[in-house]
């Protein structure tokens, strides 16, 4: 049983920043990638950001050049730092995990969510 759990939503004014933050416990053998998706109301999920086992990191190009993904050192936590946030930016932002549990079996996982309001 793998769980992720999301912290740091909340409300901000336009121009302000967040950092997100997200723990990842349960039984890994080896994770994959860790990343971000966000859906605001009437849309679909979408990516984020990503940091693959490796280290490189991947962004929708709408959060470029604003919003930083990092993890922990042990790859149990992962991080978004979004600076120069604009309502657009407003969703339900969802930590990701792709990991295998055993040598053979990997899987998908998904925290909760955490709301990220930007309104003046």
């Amino acid at each position: 049983q793998v769980h992720l759990a999301e912290s740091g939503g909340g409300l901000v004014r336009p121009g302000g920043s967040l950092t997100l933050s997200c723990t990842v416990s349960g039984s890994i053998f080896s994770m994959v990638s860790l990343g971000w998706y966000r859906q605001a109301p009437g849309n679909q999920r979408e990516l984020v950001a990503t940091i693959n086992n490796g280290g490189a990191t991947n962004y929708a190009d709408s959060v470029k050049g604003r919003f930083t993904i990092s993890r922990a050192d042990t790859k149990e936590a992962v991080y978004l730092q979004m600076n120069s946030l604009n309502p657009e930016d407003t969703a339900v932002y969802y930590c990701y995990a792709a990991a295998y549990t055993t040598p053979r079996t990997w899987d998908n996982y998904w925290g909760q969510g955490t709301q990220v309001t930007v309104a003046s």
